[in-house]
């Protein structure tokens, strides 16, 4: 078992790095199962991370628009 720090890190047990050959600096990588549970992966050198959801949303806006403008826009008013 391991604590979460105040700033989200943990360590990893050192048989489970020693398992996954991680070394300092490794990147690592955590899937959500279908079952609920969240695995632990050494991340394979030249891949990607799958991107968000939100990802293709991304973007900046080009309205020029103040931003008193927008509130009353999303209050309705």
């Amino acid at each position: 078992m391991a604590n979460l720090t105040s700033k989200g890190q943990v360590t990893v047990p050192k048989n489970i790095r020693d398992y996954l050959g991680l070394k300092p600096g490794a990147p690592v990588a955590f899937e959500r199962l279908a079952t609920g549970e969240i695995a632990l992966r050494a991340a394979r050198p030249g891949t990607k991370p799958r991107p968000s959801r939100f990802a293709k949303l991304r973007g900046r806006a080009t309205v020029r628009m103040k931003t008193e403008e927008i509130l009353a826009l999303t209050r309705g008013d």
